[in-house]
């Protein structure tokens, strides 16, 4: 199957830039397009279920700067990018959620992992590790 587009999940951390990074490689290998995705997770939980897209007017300053940063590093190496902010209530089942769907069309995830703790190299941080565990498109973690 030829990945046409490939799912970031980005929140401005180190660790999801290095995603970004990773699915910036093999979008130019793919030919593909990257879909950057920010959950805005200030939101209820009826919005968890729904996961309406955010209007970019009314995205959060830091919500805008992620998107931009992101667009910006994609489009610098020539790779399509379309940045979304979702209104959800927790990361992992809003970046989850949305690469379900199958009107989002996503054909691959890339999300940026973190160690939670002391034994940082045996586990993935929690969104990532829902992600993981819950979405259907294949995935790479990267670490």
């Amino acid at each position: 199957m030829k990945v046409m587009r490939i799912m970031v999940g980005l929140d401005g951390s180190k660790n999801s830039l290095r995603g970004l990074d990773r699915a910036i490689i093999l979008a130019k290998q793919a030919n593909a397009k990257i879909i950057g995705v920010h959950s805005d997770t200030r939101h209820g939980l009826f919005t968890a279920v729904h996961l309406p897209r955010i209007k970019e007017e009314k995205w959060t300053n830091e919500a805008r700067g992620i998107i931009s940063k992101a667009r910006k590093k994609a489009e610098n190496k020539g790779i399509p990018f379309e940045g979304i902010v979702i209104a959800g209530r927790s990361a992992g089942i809003d970046l989850a959620t949305f690469a379900n769907n199958p009107k989002n069309k996503i054909d691959h995830i890339v999300i940026g992992a973190r160690g939670v703790n002391i034994v940082r190299e045996f586990f993935f941080g929690s969104t990532s590790n829902f992600v993981l565990h819950k979405a259907k498109p294949p995935i790479t973690v990267v670490k």
